[in-house]
C-alpha cells in the first residue's frame, strides 16, 4: 500500500485541529477558499499544485445538506473518467474541513477499478465544507465541494465503553450486482467495528473512550489491485464501502482490513465467469 502521504497527513491533522473548533460566522457558509484548516490540508497534501474547482465533468460529491444523524452521514463520490491504462483517476481524497481529522480518507484506484467511485458513511463534527478531490494519473487535480449542516458526529456519546481488547472485528464482502465480464461490477465491503474516534465519553464514567478504528483497506481481484484506502475515525462506526471492480477472468475478490490495534481481517468472494464471455 502506498504510504507516501502518511507523514504529511499526520502533520496536517495536528495543525488543523486547532482551527477545527474556530467560531464560524452566523451569516452562512464561509468562503470555501479561505477556511484555515483547508488551507493547511491543501498545502500538506497538494502544495501549490492547481486544483480545478469547476470539475463537474470529472468528479461529483453527493451528501445531504442537513444530516439527520451527524455520526452517520451518507456520502457518494462519482467520477466521470473511464478507467483506462492511458487515463484514469488514481486517487480520490475525502476531506471534511472542520472535523478534528479533516483527512477522512485517501482512496487509490487502478484501471481495473472500472470506476473510481466510492460510497460510504462519515462523521461530521460541525457545520463544514466537505471536499472530494480527484487526482488523475497525469497528476491533475479536480475538486467537488458540498456544504454540510451537522454537529457532534465525532464526539457523539457512547453508552458504556466496549472492551476493545476482547473485541473481534468482522468483515463481509459481497457483490451488489451480477458480474458482466469486462464491465464494472458493484461490490460492497462491510466491517463490524466501533471505529471509535477517541472523542466520545463513557456515559457512566465520563472518561473518554480510547481511539480505535480501521486505518487501511486493500482490495484485489485475481491478484491485481482494485482499491486501497487510508482511512481515519471520520469514517462512521461499522465502516461500509461500495466500490467497483472489473472481472476479465474468473478469480477471487479479496479485501484485507487493518485497524489501529494491528488486527487484520479479510474476506473473499469467488467469481466464476464461465459462460459469461
Amino acid at each position: 500500500m502506498d504510504h507516501r502521504h502518511s507523514a504529511p497527513v499526520r502533520i496536517v491533522l495536528a495543525a488543523a485541529l486547532a482551527f477545527a473548533i474556530a467560531a464560524q460566522g452566523a451569516e452562512g457558509p464561509p468562503d470555501p477558499d479561505q477556511v484555515d484548516s483547508w488551507l493547511l490540508v491543501r498545502q500538506g497534501l497538494f502544495g501549490d499544485r492547481p486544483i480545478a474547482s469547476d470539475a463537474d465533468e470529472v468528479i461529483s460529491l453527493r451528501a445531504p445538506a442537513r444530516a439527520q444523524d451527524a455520526s452517520t452521514v451518507p456520502i457518494a463520490i462519482s467520477t466521470r473518467i473511464d478507467q483506462t491504462p492511458e487515463r484514469y483517476v488514481s486517487k480520490v481524497y475525502l476531506l471534511i474541513d472542520r472535523n478534528p481529522s479533516p483527512v477522512a480518507a485517501i482512496f487509490t484506484f487502478t484501471p481495473d477499478s472500472g470506476r473510481a467511485d466510492i460510497e460510504t458513511r462519515v462523521r461530521v463534527e460541525d457545520y463544514t465544507w466537505m471536499r472530494a478531490v480527484a487526482e488523475t494519473n497525469d497528476g491533475r487535480l479536480f475538486m467537488a465541494i458540498r456544504y454540510i449542516k451537522a454537529a457532534g458526529g465525532c464526539s457523539a456519546p457512547y453508552g458504556t465503553a466496549p472492551d476493545f481488547d476482547a473485541f473481534k472485528p468482522r468483515l463481509k464482502l459481497r457483490l451488489d450486482a451480477s458480474v458482466a465480464a469486462g464491465q464494472p461490477t458493484l461490490a460492497q465491503l462491510m466491517v463490524q467495528h466501533p471505529n471509535s474516534s477517541g472523542l466520545g465519553r463513557d456515559q457512566l464514567t465520563q472518561l473518554y473512550i480510547p481511539a480505535y478504528y480501521v486505518r487501511s483497506i486493500n482490495i484485489t481481484y485475481a491478484g491485481k489491485p482494485i482499491m486501497s484506502a487510508e482511512v481515519d475515525f471520520s469514517i462512521s462506526e461499522n465502516p461500509n464501502f461500495r466500490f467497483y471492480f472489473v472481472a476479465r477472468e474468473g478469480g477471487e475478490l479479496r479485501a484485507v482490513v487493518v485497524d489501529t490495534k494491528e488486527r487484520e481481517i479479510e474476506g473473499v468472494v469467488q467469481v466464476d465467469l464461465d459462460g459469461l464471455r
